[in-house]
């Protein structure tokens, strides 16, 4: 049977997906214009579990979410941590919290992830830069991924296009380049596959002993052909599955990935290794 952990996930419980996704107009149109507005779902924690358990899915990050809305300069989709530690507490040893940046809120949201990561178990931290205005590499963000490290902790990052009206610039992968050589001991995962610059985030994630690639937010049946050449060769030990479900469900996604037709060792290891050793689940 397929081990996976989900990298990147949202809050899937009723109240998370109804705040964010349903009477959430921004987010609720970005969700339409692809297409995925009506295949959205919410589960309580046990069903989700449940869910989980039945596909092989053996532990899911679930990000306090906090994206930036250029719209109305406020929190677009907004998941607060004591949302994500109800879930956590909820399912212990499956489900765990990754804490959203604002990078607003300077030096208080820093000691906040530090209380997330001391008190309440979170395995690292989430950034979506695109709303921001500022790339990874701006200084604004250095506190954040000094205190990830202290702690030794990985952050996220959420790169290349975004669904949601925001700017794409900071979305690029280069823009971790700097990042990376200033934290060496700091591990990066760059998600979404880096899209539309998935060979620049595929040269960083060679390059940087401490740089991952992650492929959440698009179905595997439309990822490059070089992100799945990559995954199945020379990247076998760099890549790690996501979905940011609502946008792509699991079940989905894992039935898509068995037409790949990647390698055993490969497949495990992007599904599941990978994951556990960076985060320490191993």
């Amino acid at each position: 049977m397929t081990r996976a952990i989900d990298i990147l996930c949202n809050d899937f419980t009723p109240n998370g997906i109804r705040k964010n996704y349903i009477e959430n107009e921004e987010e609720h149109s970005r969700f339409e214009q692809v297409g995925r507005a009506q295949r959205v779902q919410s589960f309580e924690v046990s069903e989700f579990k449940d869910r989980m358990d039945k596909l092989g899915v053996e532990k899911v990050f679930v990000a306090a979410i906090k994206t930036w809305s250029v719209q109305s300069q406020a929190l677009l989709e907004h998941t607060t941590t004591k949302e994500v530690i109800d879930i956590t507490n909820a399912a212990p040893d499956c489900i765990y919290g990754l804490y959203g940046i604002n990078v607003h809120r300077g030096m208080k949201d820093v000691s906040e992830l530090e209380q997330a990561v001391r008190e309440n178990g979170f395995i690292g931290a989430h950034l979506h830069p695109h709303g921001y205005g500022y790339p990874p590499d701006h200084a604004y963000y250095f506190p954040f991924y000094a205190k990830c490290q202290e702690l030794g902790v990985p952050v996220i990052v959420s790169m290349g296009h975004t669904l949601d009206l925001m700017p794409i610039e900071p979305g690029r992968p280069i823009h971790l380049d700097k990042v990376a050589l200033y934290f060496q001991d700091l591990n990066i995962v760059c998600t979404h596959t880096g899209w539309p610059w998935v060979e620049e985030a595929i040269a960083l994630a060679w390059k940087h002993p401490n740089v991952f690639l992650g492929t959440s937010a698009y179905t595997p049946k439309i990822w490059k052909p070089e992100m799945v050449k990559f995954i199945n060769t020379f990247g076998s030990d760099k890549c790690m599955w996501g979905t940011d479900f609502p946008l792509i469900d699991h079940q989905e996604s894992l039935e898509q990935i068995e037409a790949l037709n990647l390698s055993e060792s490969s497949m495990d290891k992007f599904l599941y290794s990978n994951a556990a050793r960076v985060f320490g689940l191993d």
